[in-house]
């Protein structure tokens, strides 16, 4: 949990430290990394076809095979980053045709330019954090976000204020402190599992005659699908901001505010959907299929509990949360509303986040993703259109709208994962 939930503090840290310069200058951070989120979910999706595969091999005893598919997926991932990177700066001129407020694309745009580069360490570290977790060696990476959120935070207090001989570059000075602390997430990763003996196995060059089309086409296989369920889920979430921003700075001000509190308890349930892949994985590996299902439903019993208490907290200190962001009364009053909605929907997001981990564990993800989108944009965006434009309800019928997709998709994923571990069962059962 602690793993997953770093990437998505360092944007936490960067909106909290911003919102005390405006809420201008919060909505430029939420314009900015609107785009980048896109990126960020479609990399990190990609890079969860690592953690099944590592997982599996991993009960079999087989550490060549794992040691390829680490390798074959770190190149992979690094590639991904330098695309995601390149891809963003294509994009670019979209910021400035997306109906938003000027004053907010002036500041968005230098802040997004630095941001968009660090999908590169990002995709790195996250090649490095999938095959350890596969492994169920998760510390590591949990120490490694620990270190870039310390490093984030001097950096941004150092050149977001301009604190003793640093300059004052306030929203840039965010972006460059988010830079250089993904960066030394990777550094601090690499020389963990370098000295690890653990790891040695798993650590060594590549030759170039190992490099094989069959390992690519695999995990590629697994990492597409994966990907694009990553991108229909935070692609609403984007829509949510853009929609949003149409209705002025304050509003999209405060959806941002909404919406990072909800992301961040969202990359909870999916370090607990990373538990649920590597233990179905490691089950599914060993044939164990009564295991697998027991161990699957007790991580979705858990996830229910855990975001139990986020949706009281939500709803308790709606109006309190949105002051860690900013003192504008009237964005605190629009947030305040938002977080009941987001309040609610905590139950069904959590669910579904480890519902999928748990498809993943089952190398089960090209129905997931017809389902995610159907869930998402077929049923979902328009419903957050019509409330949120159409009967002109503002950023609460846009939320509405999102509770709406969040539990459809968590109902059709549990009904997939139930039937597939039943039939895996059966089959078994008639085997023997």
């Amino acid at each position: 949990m602690m793993g997953s939930l770093g990437h998505l503090l360092v944007g936490l840290i960067d909106d909290i430290m911003v919102g005390r310069l405006g809420p201008v200058e919060l909505a430029a951070t939420s314009l900015g990394n609107s785009l980048i989120f896109i990126a960020l979910s479609i990399g990190i999706g990609f890079s969860f076809a690592l953690t099944p595969l590592i997982a599996e091999s991993d009960a079999k005893g087989d550490n060549n095979e794992g040691r390829l598919i680490f390798q074959h997926g770190l190149v992979l991932t690094t590639i991904m980053g330098v695309a995601m990177f390149v891809l963003l700066l294509f994009i670019k001129p979209i910021l400035n045709h997306l109906d938003q407020p000027e004053e907010v694309v002036v500041l968005a745009i230098p802040y997004y330019e630095i941001v968009a580069f660090s999908m590169i360490p990002l995709m790195i570290f996250q090649g490095f954090k999938q095959f350890t977790d596969g492994l169920s060696e998760t510390k590591y990476a949990m120490y490694a976000t620990i270190t870039a959120n310390i490093v984030n935070v001097i950096l941004n207090f150092a050149l977001i204020y301009g604190i003793w001989i640093f300059p004052r570059l306030e929203l840039v000075g965010a972006a460059i402190g988010t830079l250089i602390s993904r960066f030394a997430m990777v550094f601090f990763i690499f020389i963990v599992l370098s000295k690890k003996e653990k790891f040695k196995a798993y650590m060594v060059r590549i030759k170039f005659e190992e490099i094989k089309k069959k390992i690519i086409k695999k995990i590629v296989k697994l990492g597409f699908p994966t990907a694009l369920q990553m991108l229909f889920e935070v692609g609403l979430f984007v829509a949510s901001v853009l929609l949003a921003g149409t209705l002025g700075a304050y509003s999209q001000a405060a959806n941002q505010i909404a919406l990072k509190l909800a992301s961040t308890t969202f990359m909870i349930a999916v370090g607990v959907g990373v538990a649920a892949t590597v233990r179905i994985g490691n089950q599914k590996g060993l044939k164990q299929y009564i295991e697998l299902r027991r161990i699957a439903f007790s991580n979705f019993l858990l996830i229910f509990f855990i975001m139990a208490a986020f949706s009281i907290g939500f709803i308790a200190l709606k109006d309190v949360l949105p002051y860690m962001f900013t003192n504008n009364l009237e964005v605190i009053g629009i947030a305040s509303s938002l977080l009941i909605i987001a309040g609610l929907f905590q139950l069904s997001d959590g669910l579904q986040a480890v519902v999928l981990g748990g498809l993943r564990g089952l190398q089960d993800v090209n129905i997931p993703s017809l389902l995610t989108f159907v869930a998402y944009w077929i049923i979902g965006f328009p419903v957050c259109y019509y409330l949120g434009r159409t009967l002109e309800m503002g950023t609460f019928g846009i939320w509405i709208g999102l509770l709406t997709a969040l539990t459809t998709s968590a109902i059709m994923l549990l009904i997939r994962f139930n039937f597939l571990s039943n039939k895996l069962i059966k089959e078994k059962n008639g085997l023997t």
